[in-house]
């Protein structure tokens, strides 16, 4: 029984491994060169909205929130 939960282990410790590897190709793979996208009108300049940073922060202030809410409500006291 030791062997098939020492598997699992193993197993589970390279899903991860594979998982992560998989991740950080994927993201270095971007492309870089676009930048920032705007649009330039003759009178205005508009910035596409996941262009700026102020909305990129909040999404993550509120993602952590959730999580802690979601962790928090597994605990019974």
């Amino acid at each position: 029984m030791e062997t098939v939960t020492a598997i699992k282990s193993k197993m589970s410790a390279l899903l991860a491994f594979a998982f992560s590897v998989f991740m950080s190709i994927f993201s270095f793979a971007q492309d870089t060169a676009g930048g920032v996208v705007t649009t330039e009108n003759s009178t205005t300049t508009t910035t596409e909205w996941y262009a700026n940073p102020v909305y990129i922060i909040g999404g993550a202030i509120v993602l952590i929130v959730i999580i802690a809410l979601i962790a928090r409500s597994g605990r019974r006291d």
